[in-house]
């Protein structure tokens, strides 16, 4: 299967410099491509210089990462993309477990590689951890990670398995599939539209897995950190979008009257941990999500899956 790894870069120089060694090392069988969303700092002609190897798509402005992605992936020709964040390293073998993957199973389209955390290559990494699923309220969580607790890595989480939704920072998905559900939703910009586009793509009855076979390091924090109050805002919004968008009717306002109560509860937590620009943004993004109501309803799928959680709440592992 003809395989493209493709990393969303703006200003991100420091980082490709760093990290794109190792995914030209070891993705001999891949074409790769950097979609660049028009970085202000010189990353292009540092790329030119010194990976010409590396394929380049160059946009005009800054779409975030649903958005770049997008448009980017439109100008790519592949059976596979693999979505690799700019500070992620990649190990040896990585791409040959998910790609046998897909040639044995015609059902599942999306894949997760184990992600690590590059900081502490004992233990799993946040944003993705042993694969992804939702708690009763829609809060997304992993195996290898619960709230914001991480775990160490020690085989625990060693046998392939189905699992709910794939971290963007290593994402893997068919063409076939992210071009017949459009892509990511760009009213996101960034953050948890790959949960969104993965439940969507439940709602069809495909299959997305976890690979442990797969290895990745992940740095974390390199566009958006979580001292950044914009990515509250982001976080917090896009999670309610895609809950209204994706939850089987009968459990639309029991789940968002109780997430009105627990995003409330978060915001009084930011604000006593002296964050009130945190608060201010958890308010936002619910006054974000209530103007974007009429929308997202009309984003609705057809057929909507009942089964979206895999624990009643996000406090009970």
């Amino acid at each position: 299967m003809k395989t493209a790894v493709v990393i969303l870069n703006w200003n991100g120089k420091s980082l490709l410099k760093q990290f794109l060694p190792s995914v030209i090392k070891y993705s001999q069988k891949a074409e790769i491509y950097v979609i660049d969303n028009a970085s202000t700092d010189d990353s292009v002609d540092f790329l030119k210089e010194h990976f010409p190897e590396v394929k380049l798509v160059q946009l005009d402005k800054n779409y975030g990462y649903a958005g770049g992605y997008n448009r980017g992936l439109k100008q790519i020709d592949a059976d596979i993309y693999a979505l690799v964040n700019s500070d992620v390293e990649v190990t040896q073998n990585w791409l040959l477990p998910v790609v046998k993957r897909f040639e044995n199973e015609p059902d599942t389209v999306v894949i997760q590689p184990k992600i690590k955390d590059y900081k502490n290559k004992k233990m799993f990494e946040y944003a993705g951890a042993a694969g992804g699923f939702l708690d009763f309220f829609g809060y997304p969580y992993c195996d290898g990670r619960i709230m914001f607790e991480v775990e160490e890595d020690q085989g625990q989480y060693e046998i392939s398995k189905d699992i709910f939704w794939a971290s963007g920072a290593c994402f893997f998905i068919r063409k076939d599939t992210f071009d017949k559900h459009k892509g990511f939703d760009e009213s996101f910009f960034a953050h948890q539209e790959e949960i969104d586009l993965c439940w969507r793509i439940k709602h069809t009855g495909k299959r997305i897995k976890y690979e442990p076979a797969s290895v990745v390091y992940h740095l974390g924090g390199a566009s958006l950190n979580a001292q950044n109050p914009f990515k509250t805002y982001l976080n917090f919004r896009n999670n309610l979008i895609t809950s209204l968008k994706n939850l089987p009717f009968f459990y639309i306002f029991p789940v968002t009257f109780s997430r009105l109560v627990l995003d409330g509860l978060a915001g009084i937590v930011f604000l006593l941990q002296g964050k009130p620009k945190h608060t201010w943004a958890v308010v936002k993004a619910h006054f974000g999500f209530y103007k974007r109501i009429p929308v997202t309803w009309r984003q609705r799928p057809d057929k909507i899956i009942k089964k979206y959680y895999n624990r009643f709440s996000i406090f009970i592992k």
